[in-house]
């Protein structure tokens, strides 16, 4: 007995180590390590293996009153623990994702204490008060400072909002003069390492700017006083007047955790859970609705990206009853689970008031208007498809009970809200009591114009997506969302959670044919390159870009799409290279499906089945660039095998191409 006891002593000191006021805390592999310094400040270093990642990262929460939580702190206790579980979420990238972490709490005389969990793919840390009342938190220092790094994967700029920016490789540097750079922020430190957030409730989101050495720190919007509709985009509210602190909070409660995502390979990081694992479990019953079994992912018959195109009808398209009964009955032929009216069926600031054929939408297009909202809602309801309307923040912000409530009575099945544009504590205040609201309704939410997903989405499933990309919409009006974009995202920005791209565009364009053509949009790549992220991709609430008759064209694209799962039970990154390609393989039941994307460099790829089940044998049905798909970006080869664990096949991805596979197992 007295060696076990020390065995496990050892253990524990292996795991937990403390030397003066430096403890440190190992991953449960024991790569990746973290040291906390208490003294006049408190920091941190991370390592994985013998390299440094980051050191002497301070961190802190400066009150209003002066108080400086993380200075001259005085140590009353330290806790540890480990925890080896798996958790179930009701819908993911997997059945289950496995939460297995070593953590250390230090609690402070001063009446709050910091937490620290360290997992196989990253460490965490965030604070906690025991405070009376409310505060003021006037600032958070939050800081990265890299070994041996002095460059990021970031999406950056000046303003409020950068998510749906072009990533870019730059220096810590640039990030001066007011210009900022948002989450998630991917550094090769030597070891690739990636700053995230999570579990942010009642607190303004973490942008970060340069140190002035090798590191970036957190940056926050202070609390918003006054704003305005005013400026280039009325769909935005401009603040004009600010306060001198961040956050008006409660005294007693937990902040978000700060994430630092660690990966020794680019493949690494197309699969992480962390922003999940590290959030809030589900508030749905706590809000009124006994549970969310009413939550359901599926995909998305779209109609502004195609600009409501339809062909060969007998009825002018447009935001009438006709045109939205068609996308209706296409959603329904095809087991497509919803159908988006989005911008164009009401007035943008009255969603009790339907569109007259006034209204313009925000890409210019002006189209006949006749809608007959009971009669659109009761066939739905007949074909057994839901209905998700679009609307901007701030109107509903205004509107939230009388709308909601009128949606209610429609039978709305959830909600697009577009245009938050900011990170104050005010706005994620916003979408956390529209969660609520919507949850109350039994509606979905999808965060459009929006921060990328920070945790709400466990403590709200009904929060079933969110955009913060520079996705397909983008070849409505500019020249950016490029393959080799697309190829950075599933990288980076994937690492925070769900995210609607909206692929599947039909008409698909090489570098040179390609144009932008507002009302008839093309995409930048192949075929091919669109159907493979329907599974590189992951979101719950997926759309299907093109028009219904785009689709009909094209049936046996058409049958693939509309069996894609857009939730899974399985998680297989194979290989990738940052902005270059990627390549994921996704499990739904016995189903296998595999994507690949490819930036505008042709490339011969080598897939490897070795993540089938060992005696099955696979019917696999294979979508790949054509021969002259360098030449006409609609071309692909449709093809059918026999595919089993071990086999290997080489594809060949054409300049801003791609490829997707469906591989179903066979009975024995």
């Amino acid at each position: 007995m007295k060696k076990i006891a020390l065995a496990f002593q050892c253990l524990l000191l292996s795991v937990f180590g403390l030397v003066a006021n430096a403890q440190t805390v190992t991953s449960p592999d024991r790569a990746i390590s973290v040291t906390v310094n208490v003294g006049s400040r408190t920091s941190y270093d991370v390592g994985y293996g013998q390299q440094s990642v980051a050191r002497q990262n301070q961190l802190s929460l400066t009150l209003a009153d002066g108080r400086v939580l993380g200075v001259n702190g005085k140590v009353v206790k330290r806790s540890t623990r480990t925890v080896s579980q798996l958790v179930k979420p009701l819908y993911g990238m997997a059945s289950e994702y496995s939460d297995s972490f070593n953590e250390l709490t230090i609690q402070f005389k001063e009446n709050f204490s910091v937490v620290f969990r360290v997992y196989n793919s990253g460490v965490a840390y965030r604070f906690a008060t025991q405070l009376p009342g409310k505060i003021k938190v006037k600032d958070e220092l939050a800081e990265f400072n890299f070994t041996n790094a002095t460059t990021a994967w970031m999406q950056s700029g000046k303003g409020h909002n950068f998510y749906e920016n072009p990533y870019k490789q730059q220096p810590f540097s640039t990030l001066t003069d007011g210009r900022m750079a948002c989450l998630p922020f991917l550094v090769d430190a030597p070891v690739r390492a990636a700053i995230l957030e999570t579990d942010l409730h009642d607190y303004p989101a973490m942008l970060l700017t340069t140190t002035g050495n090798a590191g970036v720190k957190g940056l926050f919007m202070p609390v918003v006083v006054k704003d305005s509709v005013s400026g280039g985009n009325h769909f935005e509210r401009t603040p004009y007047e600010l306060a001198d602190y961040i956050a008006e909070t409660d005294g007693t409660r937990s902040f978000p955790w700060r994430i630092l995502v660690v990966a020794k390979e680019d493949k690494d990081l197309l699969y992480n859970n962390l922003t999940y694992l590290l959030a809030s479990e589900s508030k749905i019953g706590a809000a009124g609705v006994p549970d969310a079994s009413w939550v359901k992912p599926g995909k998305v018959a779209w109609d502004w990206w195609n600009a409501v195109n339809l062909t060969g009808v007998d009825f002018k398209t447009g935001y009438n009853t006709e045109t939205y009964k068609y996308f209706i009955d296409f959603a329904a032929r095809n087991h497509i689970e919803y159908v988006l009216m989005d911008e164009g069926w009401s007035d943008q600031f009255d969603l009790l008031k339907l569109n007259d054929g006034s209204v313009k939408t925000n890409d210019g297009i002006r189209l006949p208007a006749n809608l007959d909202m009971p009669a659109i809602f009761a066939y739905a309801k007949q074909k057994n498809v839901g209905v998700v309307l679009w609307c901007v923040w701030h109107t509903l912000d205004r509107q939230m009970t009388q709308a909601l409530d009128q949606f209610q009575t429609w039978g709305v099945a959830g909600v697009k809200v577009d245009f938050m544009s900011r990170d104050d504590q005010y706005l994620i205040n916003f979408y956390e009591r529209l969660a609520k609201e919507a949850a109350n309704r039994k509606m979905l939410v999808d965060f459009h114009g929006s921060f990328t997903p920070k945790g709400l989405e466990r403590a709200y499933p009904n929060v079933i997506n969110y955009e913060a990309v520079q996705g397909l919409e983008w070849n409505k009006f500019s020249d950016l969302a490029t393959p080799e974009n697309a190829a950075h995202t599933p990288f980076i920005r994937m690492l925070a959670g769900p995210m609607d791209y909206t692929p599947g565009g039909m008409h698909n364009a090489t570098k040179t044919d390609w144009r932008m053509v507002s009302a008839r949009p093309m995409t930048q790549g192949t075929r091919c390159q669109q159907l493979g992220m329907f599974t590189l991709f992951y979101a719950p609430l997926e759309m299907l870009a093109d028009a219904p008759t785009a689709y009909e064209k094209e049936p046996i694209i058409l049958n693939y799409l509309a069996a894609m799962p857009t939730v899974w039970d399985a998680t297989v990154p194979l290989d990738g290279k940052i902005g270059d390609y990627a390549v994921m393989a996704r499990r739904k039941g016995t189903t296998w499906h595999v994507g690949g994307i490819n930036d505008y460099t042709p490339r011969k790829m080598t897939v490897k089945f070795d993540f089938l089940d060992a005696g099955s044998t696979y019917t696999a049905e294979l979508f790949l660039d054509g021969l002259n798909a360098d030449r006409i970006g609609d071309d692909y080869q449709h093809l059918t095998r026999k595919i089993a664990k071990g086999d290997v096949l080489e594809v060949n991805m054409a300049p801003g191409g791609g490829f997707a596979f469906k591989l179903e197992k066979q009975s024995n």
